[in-house]
C-alpha cells in the first residue's frame, strides 16, 4: 500500500509539473502574441511597416488575425527547424531569378546558429511575409504583367496562400509547398538551369566591330571570331592562333543564327555581330526576364495544346508533355501586335469567307480601292451596306471611294472563298474578345522570312493542313 500510494503523489507530482511547464508555454505564447498584435497595429518600428505595407501585408495581417496571434514559427521563444527549411528556400530564390533580399534574407540568416540574434516577434513578421511573398512570386510573378502589357490576356493564377501557409505548417512541408507552386513546365526548367550556367561561364570574347566575315576571311577579327564560337560551345578543338574561317567555322556561324532566330547563312553581318557581342549579364537579364514571364502562364495548359511563340514566330503542337509538331508562322505588325491570351480551341472552318474587321477595311483596303477599283471583284470581295445580316450587297461600281474616309465608311466587307482569300483553306477557332485565330494564307512566300510579323493580329500558320490532322 505503501509503494502504491508513494507512485501515486509521483503521478500526481509529474502531471503538476507538466501542466505547470505547459502554462508557461502558453503565457509566453501569448505574450508573444500580443507583441505581434500592438506592433502591427501600430507599425511602430521599420520592420513591420515594410512587412505590412509591402505586397503580402494585407496576408500577413489576415494570417495573424486568423490565428488569434499566435506565433508560427517558434517554440517557447526560440526558432523552430521550419524555419531553416524557409532560410534554404529563400536563398534558392536566386536560382529562379529573383532576389533573396527580397524576403528577409539578412534576418532569416541572422538565426542560423544565433537564434538568440532575432527576437521572436521579429522573427515572426520576417519568416511569415517571407514565406507569403515568395510565394505569391512563385505562383504568378514578381509583378502583374498586365500592368507592363496591356496585351497581356492571360488569367493571373491565385489560390489561398493564408490557407496554403496553415497547411504547410502543420504538415511540416514549407519547402515542399512552395516548390510545388513553381511552373512545372520543362521551359521553366531548362532556363533556370541555363541561369545557373550563365551565371558560372566567363565573359565571353568580343568580335570587333568592322566588315562582313565570310568563308575566306582571314585576320584578328576571325580569331576573335573562333573564340567566341568555341565560348559558345560550338566550335570545337579551337586554335587560338587560327585566323581563317574556314567550313568548320561557318557551320558554327550557322548554328549561332539558327539559336537566335537569324538567317543562317553563315555570314556574320550586322545583325550576327549584335548578338555575338551581346554581354553576358544581359543575357542572364533575359533568362530572369523569360522566368518571370513563365510564372504569368497558367500551370496546366492542357494534355494537348497549342504553343504559339510569337517573338519566334514559331507554333509547337504538344501532347503528353512531347512536342509533335512545330511550324513557322506570322504574326502581328508592331502597331497591331498579336496579344498574349490564353483560350481553348474549338472547331475548325474549311473554306472561310472573311468578314473583314472595320479598321482593317479603313486603313487597309479602303486606300487600296480608291487607287484602283477593279480589285475589288478581282480579290473575291462583296459590299454590303452595313453590319446586319440581312443586309443586300451593293454593286461596287455604284460607290464613288474617293469621297469615302474612315469616318463616313458605312460598309461591310466580305471576302469569298477561294485561292485569295486572306485566310487560305482553313481557319483554326478560338473565340476571344480580340478576334483573333490562326488560319491559313495564299502568301506562301513570307514564311522565308527571318521575321515574320506581317499579319493584323492573327496567326497565319505554315502547314495548316497538317496542324488540322
Amino acid at each position: 500500500m505503501a509503494e502504491s500510494r508513494t507512485a501515486s503523489v509521483s503521478v500526481q507530482l509529474l502531471l503538476g509539473l507538466l501542466l505547470s511547464l505547459s502554462c508557461t508555454i502558453v503565457l509566453a505564447d501569448a505574450a508573444v502574441g500580443e507583441n505581434l498584435r500592438l506592433r502591427m497595429e501600430a507599425q511602430a518600428d521599420p520592420l513591420a511597416v515594410g512587412v505590412l505595407r509591402g505586397p503580402a501585408g494585407q496576408l500577413v495581417q489576415r494570417f495573424y488575425s486568423e490565428r488569434a496571434y499566435q506565433p508560427a514559427w517558434s517554440i517557447e521563444n526560440r526558432p523552430s527547424h521550419q524555419v531553416n527549411e524557409l532560410r534554404e528556400l529563400v536563398a534558392a530564390a536566386f536560382a529562379h531569378g529573383l532576389e533573396p533580399s527580397d524576403y528577409h534574407w539578412e534576418t532569416l540568416e541572422k538565426i542560423n546558429g544565433r537564434p538568440e540574434a532575432v527576437s521572436t516577434t521579429d522573427l515572426e513578421l520576417a519568416a511569415t511575409s517571407a514565406y507569403l511573398g515568395l510565394a505569391s512570386h512563385f505562383l504568378s510573378g514578381y509583378v502583374d504583367p498586365a500592368q507592363l502589357d496591356k496585351d497581356w490576356q492571360v488569367e493571373r493564377k491565385s489560390i489561398d496562400l493564408v490557407a496554403h501557409l496553415e497547411q504547410a505548417l502543420a504538415t511540416g512541408r514549407i519547402g515542399a509547398s512552395l516548390a510545388e507552386l513553381l511552373p512545372q513546365h520543362t521551359g521553366y526548367q531548362q532556363l533556370v538551369g541555363q541561369l545557373a550556367a550563365l551565371r558560372m561561364q566567363p565573359d565571353w570574347p568580343v568580335v570587333p566591330a568592322g566588315p562582313a566575315l565570310e568563308p575566306g576571311s582571314a585576320g584578328d577579327r576571325v580569331v576573335a571570331l573562333r573564340a567566341r564560337l568555341a565560348a559558345a560551345g560550338l566550335l570545337v578543338d579551337n586554335d587560338l592562333t587560327d585566323a581563317t574561317f574556314d567550313s568548320a567555322v561557318a557551320e558554327a556561324v550557322k548554328t549561332f543564327q539558327q539559336r537566335h532566330g537569324l538567317e543562317d547563312d553563315g555570314v556574320v553581318g550586322r545583325k550576327t555581330l549584335q548578338e555575338m557581342n551581346t554581354d553576358r549579364n544581359q543575357r542572364i537579364q533575359q533568362v530572369m526576364v523569360n522566368l518571370e514571364r513563365w510564372r504569368w502562364l497558367p500551370n496546366d495548359l492542357g494534355r494537348r495544346h497549342l504553343r504559339v511563340n510569337i517573338a519566334a514566330y514559331q507554333l509547337e503542337a504538344w501532347q503528353d508533355g512531347s512536342r509533335q509538331l512545330d511550324m513557322k508562322v506570322i504574326v502581328g505588325k508592331d502597331y497591331r501586335r498579336t496579344p498574349v491570351f490564353s483560350e481553348q480551341l474549338r472547331y475548325l472552318v474549311l473554306n472561310p469567307r472573311w468578314v473583314v474587321p472595320r479598321r482593317i477595311a479603313v486603313e487597309d483596303k479602303l486606300p487600296l480601292f480608291r487607287k484602283d477599283p477593279t480589285v475589288i471583284s478581282a480579290m473575291g470581295f462583296d459590299i454590303f451596306q452595313g453590319w446586319a445580316d440581312n443586309q443586300a450587297p451593293v454593286d461596287p461600281a455604284t460607290i464613288d471611294w474617293r469621297s469615302l474616309d474612315a469616318r463616313s465608311f458605312p460598309y461591310r466587307l466580305v471576302q469569298r472563298p477561294g485561292p485569295k482569300n486572306a485566310l487560305g483553306r482553313i481557319k483554326f477557332m478560338l473565340p476571344n474578345r480580340f478576334n483573333v485565330y490562326l488560319h491559313d494564307t495564299p502568301d506562301r512566300h513570307l514564311f522565308e522570312r527571318n521575321d515574320r510579323n506581317f499579319s493584323s493580329g492573327c496567326i497565319r500558320v505554315h502547314r495548316p493542313l497538317e496542324l488540322a490532322e
